[in-house]
């Protein structure tokens, strides 16, 4: 086993044993209650909230939000909850011990950095930086919080079964003839592809009168973003625009990135080329819905990814191509041989389950007892710079590479 091979081992397995992340110096006792505040409480915002509200020993004790229906509608989750249209208001309660943060990709940087400034743990949604100057602000202000708080980035892959299973069989364990199971990796193909009803288009939601300027704050919406005038369906089809949004490349591309540059400790890609366009969707959004992504890997993998919303044909699946094997990773993970380098290898079916708040719970526990998270802010880093390269490129028209050593796009 050469050199390289061996350190790509140990650093797998210390995946598994620690998740990458950093412990943090101060932990909440087992039995106390841990306070939570919601930042972005929308659809996704209130779909983190529930998970939270499951897990044991845990208070929804504060929402904010930018639009006056969002708050209204977040007192059916807790009644007894403070509401806030500015989130600095909330991160200024000290009662608040954890922030969840689901508010437009544009916001992530301005939101992480006050609630880490004021003292929170952090669960923040995917992708997590917008763009390379925010994933740099973010981890100054990482690293000036220097461990006292834990941060989980919300790539929920991460703390599901097939994670554990895929760390496994890039370990080699269980190879019955002594041979490693994947052996080299040059490859690793992802497509994700959904497909909705005609006249429905994906993401698509309807403006609704009482979005107007008295109830919802535009200029905080806006961000660091371009100035425009009030425009509601910009407002509530953020994801539409580049101002607010990567498109799918940071609702789901991210995703499946996010789970092998965990898994195998990858680095920014050397290079990202995105081709594709508005095929099918002709309703004003920017953000292609038919595209493909290639990226170069300093660690010598192509790694290529594909979607589109104009059929689900494909699904959401993803290969990692060795000389020895491959990991195949949809609804289910399994192994299959290469039968020219393995002969005698036979299938494996991945077979550890996943709790539905495995991901939640792993924050809180992390917060409690100082474990690790699993998917730690080196790894929503790296995979914030490699989909900001692929849009750049969409964009630009152009190949982008990245300087390791200015940490920049060229």
């Amino acid at each position: 086993m050469n050199s390289s091979r061996r350190n790509f081992l140990g650093r797998v397995a210390g995946i598994a044993a620690s998740g990458l992340a950093a412990h943090p110096t101060t932990a909440l006792g087992a039995n106390e209650r841990i306070r939570v505040g919601v930042i972005g409480i929308g659809a996704r915002g209130s779909e983190i909230a529930r998970q939270a509200q499951s897990c044991p020993g845990v208070e929804l004790a504060a929402f904010a939000d930018v639009y006056t229906r969002r708050l209204e509608e977040a007192k059916k989750l807790a009644p007894d909850a403070a509401s806030y249209m500015d989130h600095r208001r909330l991160l200024d309660d000290k009662s608040i011990d954890a922030v969840l943060i689901a508010t437009p990709q544009h916001l992530h940087c301005e939101h992480f950095t006050n609630a880490l400034a004021a003292g929170k743990h952090i669960y923040q949604e995917k992708t997590m930086a917008f763009t390379v100057d925010h994933a740099k602000r973010m981890r100054a202000a990482f690293k000036r919080d220097a461990g006292k708080h834990v941060v989980q980035i919300g790539h929920q892959h991460c703390s599901s079964g097939q994670m554990t299973d895929a760390v496994e069989f890039l370990k080699g364990g269980r190879g019955s003839d002594g041979g490693e199971l994947v052996g080299r990796i040059t490859a690793i193909h992802a497509h994700m592809y959904r497909n909705t009803p005609h006249g429905k288009p994906q993401w698509s939601r309807p403006v609704y009168p009482d979005m107007t300027p008295e109830n919802i704050l535009w200029k905080s919406f806006q961000g660091e973003a371009e100035t425009h005038d009030f425009d509601a369906n910009r407002y509530i089809n953020w994801r539409f625009f580049f101002f607010f949004s990567g498109g799918n490349v940071y609702e789901n591309m991210c995703h499946q990135l996010s789970f092998w540059y965990n898994a195998l400790d990858l680095r920014i890609p050397s290079k990202v080329v995105m081709n594709g366009g508005v095929y099918l969707w002709k309703d004003g959004r920017e953000v292609p819905d038919t595209m493909n992504v290639t990226m170069e890997q300093p660690e010598e993998i192509l790694f290529s990814w594909d979607s589109g919303f104009g059929n689900a044909q494909l699904g959401v699946t993803e290969d990692v191509l060795g000389a020895d094997g491959t990991i195949s990773k949809g609804a289910q993970i399994r192994y299959a041989p290469q039968k020219v380098n393995r002969p005698q290898g036979v299938e494996l079916q991945g077979r550890t389950t996943t709790s539905p708040l495995a991901h939640m719970q792993n924050f809180f526990d992390a917060i409690r007892t100082g474990q690790p998270v699993n998917c730690p802010f080196e790894v929503g880093f790296r995979t914030s710079i490699a989909c900001r390269m692929a849009v750049e490129s969409y964009r630009q028209d152009r190949a982008i590479r990245w300087d390791p050593a200015k940490e920049e796009m060229v």
